[in-house]
């Protein structure tokens, strides 16, 4: 489906950004308190909001491209579960984003 979005622009009221990317193929969105991921159906996730709560995924991107099955969001961060069980995550580090101390046990396997 397609995403509109409204309110506070800086809390992910504004996707004017992503909007073309929100116009159709939408299977889920999950918010934070501040941003929003929305999974699409060929596995991409999209993202807006307050860059520091998960709306900037750019760090993460092309892990985000395709393949993700699932998107869980703490307060403040996102967790992505791709096909091959890989962990994808970002948002602020102090609530979840930041999982590089784990990454090797992240990499695949995850179910």
């Amino acid at each position: 489906g397609e995403v509109v979005t409204w309110g506070f622009y800086g809390f992910g009221g504004d996707s004017s950004a992503v909007a073309d990317r929100l116009a159709a193929g939408v299977t889920s969105i999950v918010p934070t308190d501040m941003a929003f991921a929305a999974l699409k159906e060929a596995g991409e996730v999209v993202t807006w909001g307050f860059y520091g709560f998960g709306g900037d995924s750019s760090a993460v991107a092309d892990r985000l491209a395709a393949g993700v099955t699932s998107i869980v969001g703490t307060d403040k961060a996102y967790a992505a579960l791709k096909e091959a069980g890989e962990v994808v995550t970002w948002g602020f580090y102090g609530f979840g984003g930041d999982s590089s101390a784990v990454a090797d046990r992240l990499a695949a396997g995850v179910t």
